[in-house]
């Protein structure tokens, strides 16, 4: 029994070490991350189980992929493996004030881009799964992933799995027209949208004179149950305010806000899913899908690669009110 399936790809991210550019340095630091493995490791981290569904090449970085992910425990017997394709990349440069990092992207032809309907025999992993998630990222790798993502999700619903869905706009991966065209009509089969004001704006054109507008609009439109809204100040680029808010039955959940130190903050996003499928699925609760989403989230800011290693234990000490003393 799986308590959460997900779907969409993994890349390898190298990164220069030390601020340094891409044209200056003569080494890269190797991680693994996509939107979807880091929402699967995350749960995981909470004792939940979880399995992550892509398809990957039949080669070293293929197998550097998979085995990242069995390390935190994802079950990745669901991957398909092709001789065609490649593994993702990207390039990662962290930037310090006023250099925003930036991210170049080296996926195409990737092997879970060229992913068919009807490859994934849905059916039997849905079969005993409790909830399914995917993000905008993955339909728009192609037009046959686009059919595969929405297969997945009219597959998850009639097993009845619930399903969430990370609207996580990529403008390097297709135009707001085409988002709006191909994401639209998934709608129907999502539960719970997560996304942030701005992506919600580029895809839908959904605007509001708040947060809580915005989210009570989305949940309207598209009839979701709950509809979830990441918000980041930016201070400086290694020094931000997170929080979140949530739309569940006509009521705006808030929390806490944190102010993070930033050691990497690639991947909080999906933290934020994570923390807030286990507050919603295990604790029954969407204030606590909430308070564990931002804390879970606040503290992936602290560790550097997309994955989040923080343990279930520090999130309930700092919900607690951790302070900043070294822990002996």
């Amino acid at each position: 029994m799986y308590d959460v399936v997900t779907f969409g790809e993994a890349m390898i991210r190298l990164s220069p070490p030390h601020f340094q550019r891409l044209e200056q340095t003569r080494s890269l630091d190797v991680n693994v991350g996509g939107a979807e493995l880091n929402v699967a490791v995350g749960v995981t981290r909470f004792g939940m189980r979880s399995a992550w569904v892509s398809r990957l090449p039949s080669n070293s970085l293929g197998y550097l992929i998979r085995d990242r992910a069995q390390e935190f425990g994802v079950d990745c017997s669901h991957v398909i493996w092709s001789d065609g394709g490649r593994a993702g990349l990207y390039f990662l440069e962290f930037g310090a004030s006023p250099r925003a990092s930036s991210v170049l992207y080296d996926r195409g032809g990737s092997t879970i881009s060229m992913i068919q309907p009807g490859e994934i025999d849905w059916g039997a992993i849905f079969g005993e799964s409790k909830h399914f998630h995917t993000s905008g990222i993955t339909p728009a790798l192609s037009s046959s992933a686009a059919e595969a993502t929405a297969e997945a999700l009219k597959a998850a619903k009639r097993a009845g799995c619930t399903v969430s869905y990370d609207l996580n706009y990529r403008k390097r991966l297709w135009s707001p027209a085409d988002a709006k065209r191909i994401q639209e009509p998934m709608m129907g089969d999502v539960d719970i949208l997560i996304t942030t004001e701005e992506d919600t704006n580029v895809v839908f054109g959904i605007q509001g004179k708040d947060y809580e507008a915005v989210a009570e609009k989305l949940a309207q439109t598209f009839k979701f149950k709950i509809v979830a809204i990441t918000l980041r100040e930016n201070i400086s680029v290694w020094r931000n305010n997170w929080t979140a808010i949530a739309y569940s039955g006509g009521n705006i959940i808030r929390d806490r806000t944190y102010e993070v130190e930033i050691v990497d903050r690639v991947g909080a996003g999906d933290s934020f899913t994570a923390g807030f499928l286990y507050g919603w699925l295990k604790k029954g609760d969407v204030e606590k899908g909430v308070q564990y989403g931002i804390a879970f989230s606040a503290l992936k800011h602290t560790f550097p690669g997309d994955l989040n290693l923080t343990t279930q234990e520090e999130v309930e000490t700092l919900l607690k009110g951790a302070g900043l003393r070294i822990s002996r």
